[in-house]
């Protein structure tokens, strides 16, 4: 995403950007994983009784690996093109007729031609069960697909979500009368995305349930079919979208949560002036997702140190607690979800059935179970080892969780300054509303305007 600068004038502020957070931080979520992936059953609480035998072998549960379609090179050659495009649209040309134009081409061959299927969003669970089990072999095309629009959001920012992604292209598209959501109520539905990926990570690395594709709101939309609740759920959102932007990439998506991160290691970001800002407040109000803040100037000599220490003391406080309570709590829902895998469903009815908690006509799996005369005792193993498994990897993704969530307090109660109107680099997703409203990028396009003077308050109301 890009910026230009017109000749002569103040010197471009294009060739860099303010520090961004260390990508330690990319390491440290990584490395949580893997520990939790491969963890043992050191932490699991087994609810079910333990097999009285050690030599029965188990039946291994086979998982057949995604085949890509012969089209699967092609589909992540056009990916590379459009992240490539919408890049040099936002950054270098900062248009954005040419964003929507792009827009356009992505949801007519993303969405309705291969009807939403070809989907980065929804290759976080491919790879999530390829860490987990090594019999499941993730294609190159879907790793690609998953890994080239975050490589490019460590570079230029959000790319992908500019114009590439059909979720955000249609939303962006309807969008006609926007109404900025409050600072507080945004502040609390940006956790969701998290919430998303964790319970995502955890039910796809299991081998329970590919939940993001499960719930995709406009896959249906994009082929005019499907169960009817996700039906409606996309049609209301794709109606809320006419009024708040882009609700699904802001307080949904899970891989907008990825890309949000990735984004604020970028070099290379949109800026709403390509040169210069005069703080006269003409782009205030064009954002309408909540990714343009207001001059900040950062806190000098005495008060700065003392703000530093404040953010110290206050990390030092929250993080290890923050890992610890979500933690715990993340093993209690990784407990809960044990029922949504086949095998821990089996054995969570057969036990209730034993205990006389089961009333009514028994399920198909318990009446198959029963007539085929399969072996108790390894039903309950095979829920035991995946129970401790579902319990240590949430209590894991929960504590990830916790230290997103602490940093993000610590971001609100201290953020940082900037003397002029800046895009968030982790929410801005490059779609070039702002810059028509500058006019210094009015005069780079060669449009005569007036250029308003310092602290000039003509866009105020």
């Amino acid at each position: 995403m890009s910026r230009g600068s017109p000749g002569g004038g103040p010197p471009s502020r294009l060739s860099g950007q303010e520090g961004a957070p260390p990508a330690v931080f990319f390491t440290v979520l990584l490395v949580l994983l893997l520990l939790a992936l491969g963890s043992g059953p050191a932490f699991g609480v087994q609810r079910f009784p333990p097999p009285d035998f050690s030599t029965h072998a188990l039946p291994e549960t086979l998982v057949s690996n995604p085949q890509p379609r012969s089209s699967g090179w092609l589909d992540v050659a056009g990916l590379a093109l459009g992240l490539a495009v919408a890049s040099w649209l936002s950054l270098k040309q900062r248009s954005r007729r040419g964003m929507v134009m792009l827009s356009l081409v992505s949801l007519a061959y993303f969405g309705f031609w291969r009807r939403g299927c070809v989907c980065a969003i929804g290759s976080i669970q491919n790879v999530a069960l390829g860490i987990a089990e090594a019999s499941y072999a993730v294609p190159l095309a879907v790793l690609a697909l998953f890994t080239l629009p975050l490589v490019v959001a460590l570079v230029w920012g959000r790319s992908f979500c500019a114009g590439v992604c059909p979720h955000g292209a249609l939303q962006d598209l309807v969008l006609v009368k926007p109404h900025k959501v409050p600072v507080w109520l945004d502040e609390i539905l940006r956790v969701l995305p998290w919430i998303h990926l964790a319970l995502a990570v955890l039910l796809a690395a299991t081998g329970a349930l590919f939940l993001i594709c499960k719930f995709d709101p406009f896959v249906g939309i994009f082929r005019m079919a499907g169960p009817r609740l996700m039906l409606v759920s996309g049609v209301a959102l794709l109606v809320l979208s006419m009024f708040v932007g882009r609700p699904y990439c802001r307080y949904l998506c899970p891989y907008g949560a990825l890309l949000g991160l990735a984004s604020r290691c970028a070099k290379w970001r949109p800026t709403v002036t390509p040169d210069t800002c005069t703080q006269c407040r003409l782009c205030e109000n064009s954002c309408p997702f909540g990714a343009l803040n207001p001059p900040m100037p950062a806190k000098q000599g005495w008060e700065r140190i003392a703000s530093g220490r404040q953010r110290i003391v206050l990390l030092a406080l929250m993080v290890p607690l923050a890992a610890l309570l979500f933690g715990w709590l993340g093993g209690k829902v990784g407990l809960a979800s044990l029922p949504l895998h086949p095998d821990g469903k089996l054995a969570t009815l057969v036990l209730l059935q034993e205990r006389g908690a089961w009333s009514g006509p028994p399920p198909d799996e318990l009446t198959a179970f029963r007539q085929h005369g399969a072996d108790r005792q390894a039903v309950f193993a095979k829920a035991a080892a995946l129970e401790a498994r579902f319990v240590t990897l949430g209590r894991w993704l929960g504590a990830v969780f916790g230290l997103v969530l602490a940093l993000k307090l610590a971001r609100i109660f201290f953020p940082d300054g900037s003397p002029d109107y800046a895009t968030d680099s982790g929410r801005c997703v490059s779609c070039a509303r702002c810059f028509a409203t500058c006019p210094y990028e009015l005069i780079r396009r060669g449009v005569p305007v007036a250029l308003p003077q310092e602290g000039d308050l003509r866009g105020q109301s």
